[in-house]
This record gives C-alpha cells, sequence and structure tokens, in this order.
C-alpha cells in the first residue's frame, strides 16, 4: 500500500511521520532526498551552480542553502526560480524515492508512506498513484509561532515559506484524511495508531 503524507510547513507533518515509522511503515522523506540529489559531488548540484550561478554554492563548494531559500521564497525571488529550482531537483528526488520503494518491497514492507511537502503542487506529475492521501493541519498562526520560536525563522521569512506552498483547501482537496496537529501529542498518535492499523487490515 502506497500512502501519500503532506501537510503544511510547521503543521507537524514530521511527527506524525516519525509516528508511522515507528508502527513499522517505511516512510520515505522527500526533504531529506532533497538535501541527498544536491549533495556535493552529485548531478543535482551541479545543474544547480550552472543554472543559478557560483553564488548557489558556499565557498567549499557545498549548496549554500540561505542563498537559495532567499533566491527562489524571498520577496524579491525572480520570477520562475522556483520553477527552475524544482525542474532540477523533482526528478532526481522521484528517482531516489522509486529506489526506495523497490527495496522496501524486497524487505516485505507492506506499506511505504512518501512524505512529501509539495504533494498538491506537484500531485499530476508525480509518477506515483496512492492509495491514501493524509494531511496534518494547524492554523496558519501556529505555524508561524513554531518556525519563528523553534526554528529561528523571522517573521517575513515565516510568512514567505507559506506563501509558496499550497494552500490548505488545496491540501484537504486531494487528502482522504486529516489529521489535526494541534490536539494533545497522545490523542493525535492515537488517531495515527488507528489509521494504521485500518490500513494493515
Amino acid at each position: 500500500m502506497r500512502v501519500g503524507l503532506t501537510g503544511g510547513i510547521a503543521a507537524g507533518k514530521s511527527t506524525v511521520a516519525a509516528r508511522l515509522g515507528a508502527l513499522g511503515a517505511c516512510v520515505i522523506g522527500y526533504d531529506e532526498l532533497a538535501r541527498e540529489v544536491v549533495a556535493p559531488g552529485g548531478v543535482g548540484l551541479r545543474r544547480i551552480a550552472a543554472a543559478f550561478g557560483p553564488d548557489a554554492l558556499r565557498g567549499d563548494g557545498s549548496l549554500d542553502r540561505a542563498w537559495m531559500a532567499g533566491h527562489v521564497f524571498g520577496a524579491s525571488a525572480p520570477a520562475g526560480a522556483r520553477e527552475r529550482l524544482d525542474a532540477i531537483e523533482h526528478p532526481l528526488i522521484y528517482e531516489a524515492a522509486a529506489r526506495l520503494e523497490r527495496e522496501a518491497a524486497d524487505h516485505g514492507t507492506p506499506i511505504v508512506v512518501h512524505d512529501v511537502p509539495l504533494l498538491a503542487e506537484v500531485i499530476d506529475v508525480i509518477p506515483f498513484r496512492f492509495d491514501h492521501i493524509v494531511t496534518v493541519e494547524a492554523p496558519e498562526d501556529v505555524r508561524i509561532a513554531r518556525m519563528t520560536g523553534e526554528r529561528g525563522m523571522s517573521l517575513e521569512q515565516a510568512v514567505g515559506r507559506i506563501r509558496h506552498q499550497s494552500s490548505e483547501s488545496e491540501r484537504r482537496a486531494i487528502a482522504d484524511v486529516v489529521i489535526d496537529s494541534t490536539q494533545p501529542i497522545e490523542q493525535m498518535f492515537d488517531v495515527v495508531d488507528r489509521l494504521y492499523a485500518s490500513w494493515k487490515e
């Protein structure tokens, strides 16, 4: 069974993903894959440097994530910058996800969860079809408070990240399960546990 997991930034999706992994699912984290495909020496980093210029790299040859975030998500980001970055990264990420899915099948893992923050944006082009889609949601003010308080973002950075993601209504439109992450974590874990048990059945 293939499950898509999504949610707005700082909504609690990673907590749900970790719980599903602890229950026995194979969780394929697309944020982690996104970091891997731009690792030094890889084809992704070379393509980014070619597309965005030397400012995209730090002195040691690694990706300058702060510069890229400002260049792609910042208020003065050039038109089409995010689309150019996605065109480089996404095919490499999908290829890596397919490999991990094959490995899970080889190990007899019955449930594979694709943890995709931007699933609503790529649902029509991602080369996977999902038996279920779960979105984890929290109000925007709660998410902004988490980003500024726990992740050290400025208010502008937090709002910029939200602005460049799909809306809650767009995520809900593709999901058959919505998890409210503002409830006490024990209650949220109960919801996730029951959900996983139903999938196994």
